[in-house]
């Protein structure tokens, strides 16, 4: 045992190559690398897996992960996070995430189960459609980047989507969660 993860063997990441452990969890994160590469268009150069970020609340500090940052044009344009379990109660940390982890508005945002899917219009987070189905492809996306309005996010309000993050992410995480990193 890992964590709160049980430990299945190692398995090669689809994107990286890289071996990794084998969980539950981590088959899902491969089905929707597998789903981005061989339908949606995407080169594995385009997403960078286990994106690193810094989330504060006050003087409290910690490192979550983001599944997946898919970048084209030199941006970010979508954010992918993976959890069980129901996607409604993810859409708000991630569409925090999405605006703390540019220093712009990243422009869609997807939460997953690894069996159904929420994309979320970044600026509005309004659902925009649903389905593992419905997650932009190279071609869609390229789109939605090329006609965005990459605009900064102020100061104070990265700060309270920080704060939000923290709250979701850490505070309310098993203390046994590993992909965690509380400073």
């Amino acid at each position: 045992m890992n964590g709160h993860q049980l430990i299945l063997g190692k398995l090669d990441d689809l994107i990286t190559g890289d071996t990794i452990d084998d969980t539950h969890d981590e088959r899902y994160r491969q089905k929707i690398a597998g789903l981005l590469i061989n339908r949606k268009g995407y080169l594995r150069h385009d997403i960078e897996p286990r994106r690193k970020l810094m989330v504060r609340a006050g003087e409290k500090r910690a490192i979550i992960k983001i599944d997946f940052v898919i970048r084209l044009e030199n941006r970010m344009g979508m954010i992918i996070n993976y959890a069980p379990g129901s996607l409604v109660t993810r859409h708000r940390p991630l569409v925090a995430a999405s605006r703390i982890l540019a220093p712009y508005q990243i422009p869609v945002a997807v939460v997953t189960n690894g069996e159904d899917a929420d994309i979320l219009d970044g600026p509005s987070a309004e659902i925009s459609a649903r389905g593992l189905e419905s997650i932009p492809s190279k071609t869609d996306l390229s789109a939605v980047v090329s006609n965005f309005d990459f605009r900064p996010v102020p100061a104070p309000r990265a700060e309270m989507e920080s704060r939000i993050l923290y709250c979701f992410e850490v505070d309310d995480s098993c203390p046994c969660d590993t992909d965690i990193c509380r400073i």
